[in-house]
């Protein structure tokens, strides 16, 4: 009584081997996420640290005239402050010939009404 036709076997076999395959196809997206999450995370480590036994350096930048170079500092002596340091803003003449600033003008503050008491 409880045996199916032919055709429902065929049906149950076919939707078996699909709900395999999707399982399949979900348990290799989870590891290929994982084996990114993990490579992501070494190369961020490996970005972080520098060569064992070497301290890290910051690639020179080009110097354009002697004068911008900045003193030269004394072990216990006072902080170097020869260039003093310029905010991010190309000079007057540069701006005449069209130069633009590399951050937009701070805007305005806004004003609110005063906070009124609870009474």
């Amino acid at each position: 009584m409880n045996e199916l036709s032919l055709a429902d076997r065929k049906r149950v076999r076919r939707d078996l081997w699909l709900a395999t395959i999707l399982v399949a196809a979900g348990l290799v997206m989870v590891g290929l996420s994982l084996a990114e999450l993990r490579a992501q995370s070494r190369m961020q480590m490996a970005q972080a640290t520098g060569t064992p036994g070497q301290p890290l350096q910051a690639t020179p930048s080009p110097t354009s005239s002697p004068t911008s170079a900045p003193a030269e500092s004394t072990p216990g002596g006072a902080r170097p402050t020869t260039p003093a340091p310029e905010p991010a803003r190309p000079s007057v003449e540069a701006q005449k010939e069209g130069a633009k600033p590399a951050l937009p003008p701070a805007p305005a503050e806004k004003m609110a009404p005063p906070i009124k008491d609870k009474k």
